[in-house]
């Protein structure tokens, strides 16, 4: 039961999505990343197929594996919530007091895409300076501060000439 709510709440997450690739008023990029969070609890095939979409696929695996929003997703979504506001407010004619909650609102939101990181790959490419990907090598930060007895009977230990030398 669960699991076909959940298909079908994707279903109209993506329906809301597509919608929203040709309205301009409508943002796309948060139905789609709402319809990969429902199909993956309700079909992996659906979800994998929107994870591999050529125009959306690279910013919802980024989403949803990092949490990231690249820096042209973050200046279109500020531009958008920006552009919405103005025609709200010029379409509309709110009271100051609705002015100043959707006002609120939109910067909340705008302040919460901006503050999500961009995704590591694109860090990689623009930032010659940011830490590489690689995993952190097992070696030891400093040396042991005591030798082990002459007496020791491990391995590393059994022959003194090859620890090195303490100052």
């Amino acid at each position: 039961m669960m699991r076909a709510l959940w298909l079908c709440l994707g279903c109209l997450m993506l329906a809301l999505g597509v919608i929203g690739a040709f309205l301009p008023v409508m943002p796309t990029t948060i139905f789609l990343i709402l319809a990969v969070g429902c199909f993956s609890r309700s079909s992996p095939r659906l979800e994998k197929w929107l994870l591999d979409s050529p125009t959306y696929g690279p910013s919802l695996r980024a989403w949803s594996e990092q949490g990231a929003v690249s820096r042209k997703g973050k200046t279109y979504a500020s531009l958008g919530m920006a552009a919405g506001y103005v025609l709200f407010y010029w379409s509309a004619n709110p009271s100051p007091l609705l002015a100043i909650g959707v006002g609120i609102f939109f910067l909340a939101s705008a302040a919460y895409v901006l503050s999500r990181p961009s995704p590591r790959a694109e860090s990689q490419a623009t930032d010659p300076a940011a830490e590489p990907l690689t995993e952190p090598t097992a070696e030891p930060l400093t040396e042991p501060t005591a030798e082990l007895p002459s007496d020791a009977t491990t391995e590393s230990a059994s022959d003194p000439a090859d620890t090195p030398a303490r100052k």
